[in-house]
């Protein structure tokens, strides 16, 4: 494989990974404040307001960072993918210019009077100011979503005589069943980080003692937003977006859960080690046909292995994106658990004694950003080899004019600036955590 195209690829993939830890919060954040602002409207309690700005002034910090992080991915598209920005420009830049100029100016724009106008703007005001940073957080990955869905589902556009790609309907494109489906579980996994960061908050408030009556409120508010949103992502939601892997990609779908023969009544791995000299799955623990019925919803219908598709039709590294599906799926699978204990210790009114669960909700605080970045993983590398799913390869959209040497150099360069970064960002955050969802007077008898 070219030194450019594994350092341009390697490059894009850092860049995202780390920018996406923080959008996926931002945008979780955003629907709970509106929540709290709701129930502060409702309830006249003082504590909800508090609390929402507490979160509100997480949400800038996050929001600054996603912003600086983001900037240089939209670089990239020309500076490193200048083959693939002529081939499929008519196609994404236009989600990619309205994420810019609409959602993120409308999210920005009322962050700005959610944070310092709340005096002016009165209890309904700010309400309505919190709402709209909500649509334009969940409108800006709406956008997002749906350019990645038309690489992934290329649907509404047509060849030119250049060879390049336009756009032929832009609802078409919008409405595209993949990009439907794949926001949906998107938005699920960034409301599961929102939920799980704010009950861990409220773990560590509780178990510190310290703010305990926010803590106990970050608690009740992140646990069951947390428990709806997992049991989404695991239906519908992952449902649908695993059917349309199956129904557009089967290579994908085979390559995820290591099946290697076609066959019927194929059983679901739910641990092993693919093996790719042999062609199977060494050390594996199975359930007898269940991928064949949650695929197909028959127990002996037949599924698709890597055998029955070109060698150079598979993804470029299957290990990996076995490990990163059943990653995600395994910490779904743990959060779901996890939150519905919770959920049944808030109703018995046993949460906060229940310290064994303060800790396993405050150490949990990694997983949603893992499963996320898995999911994300598997989505990405399941594409491969293609840029555009059946049009365009990666190898075919890389700078012509930009070598392997220039790309190691600013990757070198983003990963220390990334590293200022974070430092600077772990800063912010322990701060605000430390100076907690109160003024100082008031944390003293919460």
């Amino acid at each position: 494989m070219d030194s450019a195209l594994v350092v341009d690829r390697l490059q894009f993939a850092f860049t995202i990974t780390y920018h996406y830890l923080f959008p996926q919060l931002t945008m979780g954040l955003a629907l709970l404040i509106v929540v709290l602002k709701t129930l502060a409207l409702r309830t006249g309690n003082e504590r909800y307001n508090d609390s929402a700005r507490f979160w509100a002034r997480i949400f800038g910090i996050n929001f600054a960072f996603g912003v600086v992080t983001g900037i240089p991915m939209e670089f990239q598209f020309g500076t490193n993918w200048a083959a693939f920005s002529k081939f499929a420009g008519g196609v994404i830049g236009q989600t990619l210019a309205m994420e810019g100029m609409f959602a993120f100016f409308l999210e920005s724009s009322f962050l700005g009077l959610f944070l310092f106008g709340e005096r002016r703007l009165g209890p309904r005001g700010h309400w309505v100011a919190a709402l709209l940073v909500f649509l334009g957080s969940w409108l800006s990955g709406y956008f997002i979503v749906v350019t990645d869905a038309w690489m992934q589902h290329p649907v509404a556009n047509q060849v030119m005589p250049d060879g390049s790609v336009q756009l032929a309907s832009f609802v078409a494109l919008l409405s595209n069943p993949w990009g439907l489906w794949q926001y949906a579980h998107t938005m699920s996994g960034a409301a599961i980080t929102g939920s799980v960061v704010m009950a861990s908050v409220g773990a560590f408030y509780v178990l510190s003692g310290r703010a305990i009556g926010h803590g106990q409120l970050f608690l009740k508010v992140g646990i069951l937003a947390g428990c709806l949103f997992s049991l989404l992502q695991l239906f519908p939601t992952g449902d649908r977006q695993g059917k349309m892997v199956a129904e557009y990609q089967p290579v994908t779908l085979a390559a995820m859960e290591a099946v290697f023969t076609t066959g019927p009544g194929v059983p679901l791995v739910i641990i092993g080690q693919p093996n790719m000299r042999d062609r199977s799955l060494d050390n594996s623990i199975t359930v007898p046909k269940m991928l064949s019925f949650l695929t197909y919803r028959r127990w002996d219908a037949s599924v698709q292995g890597l055998d029955a598709f070109p060698a150079d039709t598979w993804p470029d590294n299957v290990p990996l994106l076995y490990y990163a599906y059943h990653i995600m799926v395994g910490l779904g699978t743990i959060m779901i658990a996890v939150l519905l204990v919770g959920t049944l210790l808030l109703w018995r009114g046993t949460l906060t004694k229940s310290r064994w669960m303060l800790w396993m909700l405050m150490l949990m605080l990694p997983f949603p950003y893992i499963a996320n970045t898995a999911g994300w993983l598997t989505a990405e590398i399941g594409r491969q080899p293609w840029l555009v799913f059946g049009l365009m390869r990666t190898s075919h959209g890389l700078s012509p004019e930009v070598s392997g040497g220039n790309g190691i150099f600013t990757l070198l360069g983003f990963m220390g600036m990334y590293t200022v970064l974070t430092i600077l960002f772990l800063f912010l955050i322990y701060r605000e955590i430390e100076q907690g969802p109160a003024p100082a007077a008031r944390l003293a008898t919460a």
